[in-house]
């Protein structure tokens, strides 16, 4: 199914773009290859823009942690994608809980990143050498970029010669030999541009157990990371252009224990033809192959000794789609947008388990997986009067999803022989609606705007059919899950008396129906199921301010979860969901250019959750301090020194049965030369 798509039609991009021009020093013009504006005036008052400045502020350098910065962006995890497990590496928003599985839809250039199989997001590929801006539009009802974006949608954007240098570099060492190198090359080709970029780092890393629990066994998790990026933008007709990308990834961590090594790597490839004028349209596309690989293993009491659980040798998933919109001319004020589009997911997860340690070897073999195919048609209908100060939205899609194929197979490795647990599931499939209507008034400094929406998010392949074994702890998957549902409502203002001033205030209210959960069965077995809902309620604060050379920025989010298990699960009812905190706050404050001497240090806290679904085992708040400082060395050269978690507080990110807690990223320092960037 998945290939014959493919050969059907154009690849590119779910995020719209209109490509804007400008000029170079001859009067040449240079098409930029920005995504169209938004179609939805509503909405955009919402938008928090994360622009190249703030990405390039970062004390660690990561994307992920960038993300963190924003009111109400939560992963599964804590730990950044140097230390963390990477399928634990969802994103939410809201409080609406989380699991592997992100609950927010991530693009990268309108391309969705989640990987096919499991629905975590491989963040080492959103290097920022590639990133120019990020755009978070918190809530659900995302309809132009897919289905999915229950809790909201996370929109990454390349860099463009606007926001580029021709030539640009970096370099730094770190703690425990750590080690980072990146370079971009950008250069406008007639009308078009192409650039390329790639990104490298590595470290020994640390121990992820905490001190007063190691044993002989434990030892430290070194990472080694690398991406590459080619892109391309050419005029082909008047007011039409074709924009190309493609993108590979490698990213090998380890988890702290011998036999639990584990490799990433995949790419994507997209072509979007777009073109601008009284009817604008655009015929997108892409596709996306990932392999994973993972070893498990358990320690004894005294961790001393190390036994394998589980050999998760390849998980080889690939993702594709298309979209098509048109944007036809209508009256001053109106804009319309209808189109459809198409994703189209297959993947296996091929495993050994059952462990004899006489013969140290794995007994069993267990192949999982299936197909998950959605086609949308979406329209989005907006009217905004200038004079009024009044915009009002829209927007809608309907999609048909299709699960097929799906399959557990275990069987014995020596004799071949099928066990009775094996199963061929029925195919499924069903119609699902998205809405989202959007309110924006703004009659002086203030901003006033509001929303209601509802979305939905189908269960990935991982969900619904593997089971896997972390510790001591069994989790089963189940075929029967059904999609998870969103209704929610939000109201917000913006005061901006000046430019240099921002204050913003947003209440929300969420309920996530049929939410997906791993359920506790037993103490040493849980099972996906769909819980009976989740409400999530609270508000989110932020605040920006410039003095001079100064500036300060801050958000605050408060969220208070709740749980009904309905009659499969009593036991959770009232209870918060779990690697759900209430609260998570963020300030920065600068001083500096970005073309001068620059200092800045980031306040980030993160309130106490539960590991567990029946709140048994909390894992404690904690706040840290990042720092920079850069210092131009003259002829483009900058010197750089960062440091994160300067306190060395211990960020508790996950507990085992047995109590034993690992912990995030230690302090860790860096010294570095930039150029260009």
């Amino acid at each position: 199914m998945l290939t014959s798509v493919l050969s059907a039609v154009l690849v590119a991009v779910p995020t719209a773009g209109r490509a804007t021009s400008i000029e170079n020093g001859s009067g040449e013009i240079v098409v930029t290859g920005q995504p169209l504006p938004l179609n939805d005036p509503a909405a955009a008052g919402n938008l928090l823009t994360i622009d190249r400045e703030s990405l390039r502020r970062s004390a660690s350098n990561r994307m992920e942690d960038v993300l963190r910065d924003q009111a109400g962006l939560m992963q599964f995890r804590r730990s950044d994608s140097r230390s963390a497990h990477p399928t634990s590496q969802g994103a939410s928003m809201r409080g609406l809980g989380g699991n592997a599985s992100s609950r927010a839809l991530i693009l990268l250039d309108g391309v969705p990143m989640a990987d096919p199989f499991g629905g975590w997001v491989g963040f080492p590929a959103f290097a920022p050498v590639r990133i120019g801006s990020a755009n978070v539009l918190r809530g659900g009802g995302s309809v132009n970029h897919g289905a999915g974006a229950i809790a909201g949608t996370i929109a990454l954007f390349s860099r463009t010669p606007r926001d580029s240098n021709p030539v640009e570099a970096s370099i730094a060492y770190g703690s425990r030999d750590s080690g980072t190198g990146s370079a971009a090359l950008t250069q406008q080709l007639g009308g078009g541009f192409v650039s390329l970029n790639g990104d490298y780092s590595r470290g020994d890393g640390f121990i992820p157990v905490i001190a007063s629990q190691r044993g002989p066994a434990d030892r430290a998790a070194p990472y080694r990371q690398y991406s590459l990026q080619a892109r391309a933008v050419a005029p082909i007709a008047d007011d039409t252009e074709l924009q190309a990308s493609g993108i590979y990834a490698e990213d090998r961590r380890a988890r702290g224990l011998i036999l639990t090594d584990n490799n990433q790597q995949g790419f994507d490839m997209s072509l979007r033809l777009l073109h601008q004028g009284d009817w604008a349209w655009e015929i997108l596309g892409y596709y996306q192959y990932r392999d994973f690989s993972s070893g498990f293993a358990s320690a004894d009491t005294s961790r001393t000794n190390v036994t394998p659980t589980l050999d998760q040798y390849t998980v080889p998933a690939e993702g594709g789609g298309f979209k098509v919109e048109i944007r036809p001319p209508l009256p001053d004020g109106w804009t319309l947008a209808l189109g459809g589009d198409g994703r189209f997911l297959t993947g296996q997860s091929r495993e050994r388990y059952s462990y004899n340690a006489v013969a140290k070897a794995f007994d069993n073999l267990r192949i999982s997986g299936g197909d998950s195919d959605d086609l949308g048609l979406f329209g989005t209908l907006g009217w905004e009067d200038p004079d009024a100060h009044l915009g009002v939205s829209l927007s809608g899609r309907v999609d048909r999803w299709k699960l097929t194929n799906g399959f557990l197979r275990q069987s014995a490795i020596a004799t071949g022989t099928v066990f009775g647990s094996s199963r061929i599931y029925a195919d499924r499939s069903g119609t699902e609606p998205t809405m989202r209507l959007g309110l924006s008034w703004r009659p002086s400094a203030i901003h006033f705007r509001a929303a209601a929406y509802q979305a939905w998010r189908l269960p990935t392949l991982n969900e619904l059919y593997r089971p896997f074994r972390l510790g001591s702890i069994t989790t089963n998957a189940n075929a029967a899950l059904q999609p998870e549902r969103l209704r929610g409502l939000e109201a917000g203002l913006d005061y901006r008396p000046l430019n240099s001033v921002h204050l913003g205030a947003t209440v929300f209210w969420n309920r996530l129906d049929d939410a997906i959960a791993n359920v506790s069965e037993s103490p040493t077995v849980r099972k996906r199921r769909n819980l009976d809902r989740i409400t999530a309620q609270g508000f989110e604060l932020n605040a920006g301010l410039e003095y001079g050379l100064w500036q300060l920025n801050g958000n605050y989010s408060y969220t208070r979860s709740k749980v009904r298990g309905g009659a499969i699960s009593p036991a959770l009812n009232g209870l918060r969901p779990a690697q759900t905190p209430r609260h998570l706050g963020a300030v920065t404050l600068g001083y500096g250019r970005a073309t001068g001497p620059l200092v800045s240090t980031s306040l980030r806290y993160i309130g106490a959750q539960y590991e567990d679904d029946l709140n048994s085992q909390k894992l404690h708040d904690a706040v840290t301090v990042d720092g920079l400082i850069r210092w131009p060395l003259g002829r483009g050269l900058a010197i750089e020194l960062r440091g994160e978690n300067l306190a060395d507080v211990r960020i508790e990110s996950g507990i085992a049965t047995n109590g034993v807690i690992e912990r995030a990223a230690p302090r860790t320092l860096w010294i570095g030369l930039n150029f260009g960037g």
